[in-house]
């Protein structure tokens, strides 16, 4: 990001272009286009199965994974369209982390070492750079100093909160240039969601947040621009201050007054 007489320039980092995705026969997204911004937040809302899931498990190339799932279109990060034959689903999703909606760190692992699988599996052996990427990683994730005299215990020994702080730990460990979240405070109590949703405003500084959330109180507090969905299409792409007050859709406002 650059600044040229006093004004920000807003930089794309991802561009998802004529994209459609399908679990076997049925079609869960249906030609999105869609810019999102470098070290921005963005939202992704709609109702229940209208693909918001969906949407960002094809911006890490997860969408594949499930059985008989497929998709067409590009999502191109920094210039690169990340469903090129010949590129490494591993290290996209290195670069694209992933928090989910229920914690989940890895059972059987100390606190520590669930930070540190990641660094260690691409190659970081050496324990003095390892303790700094921990210690970074947990700092980052506002957790290091409930845990830095605990790091040996399970990381499921945590509570659900400090849990999913963890994973999120675990994914910035690695320095991804995108945090990709699905519904992460769901299953949080109200202390646990307002640590998270600071969390994801200190964090655009260091990468760029797309997340879905089904509250739209959240997505008006935490985001920088809106994306709804309805029936897997892209209905509109907003400033969130502007969807709010001025949505360009009647589909848009119908949904924000609870009309369906």
């Amino acid at each position: 990001m650059s600044f040229k007489k006093g004004k920000m320039k807003q930089k794309t980092l991802i561009e998802v272009k004529a994209l459609s995705a399908w679990f076997k026969k049925s079609q869960a997204l249906s030609n999105i286009n869609l810019l999102i911004e470098k070290n921005k937040v963005t939202a992704i809302i709609g109702p229940s199965g209208c693909g918001k899931s969906t949407f960002i498990r094809c911006l890490n190339r997860l969408h594949e994974e499930v059985e008989g799932a497929y998709l067409k279109g590009e999502v191109i990060l920094e210039g690169k369209n990340i469903y090129d034959l010949g590129s490494d689903p591993v290290l996209i999703r290195r670069n694209i982390g992933m928090v989910f909606q229920k914690p989940n760190p890895f059972p059987g692992m100390s606190i520590y070492d669930n930070v540190a699988i990641g660094l260690k599996l691409s190659g970081i052996k050496k324990r003095s750079l390892l303790d700094e990427r921990v210690e970074r990683s947990l700092r980052n994730a506002a957790l290091w100093k409930e845990v830095k005299d605990h790091l040996s215990r399970s990381g499921q020994s945590l509570s659900g909160g400090q849990q999913q702080r963890l994973c999120i730990a675990r994914a910035l460990a690695v320095n991804p240039s995108v945090m990709l979240m699905d519904e992460p405070t769901s299953a949080l109590e109200p202390i646990s969601t307002a640590w998270i949703e600071e969390l994801i405003q200190k964090l655009k500084n260091q990468v760029t947040v797309v997340f879905v959330t089904h509250n739209m109180q959240q997505a008006a507090r935490v985001s920088d621009r809106i994306a709804f969905f309805l029936n897997g299409e892209l209905v509109e792409f907003n400033k969130t201050s502007w969807f709010f007050t001025k949505p360009k859709h009647s589909k848009s406002e119908d949904y924000i007054t609870g009309r369906f």
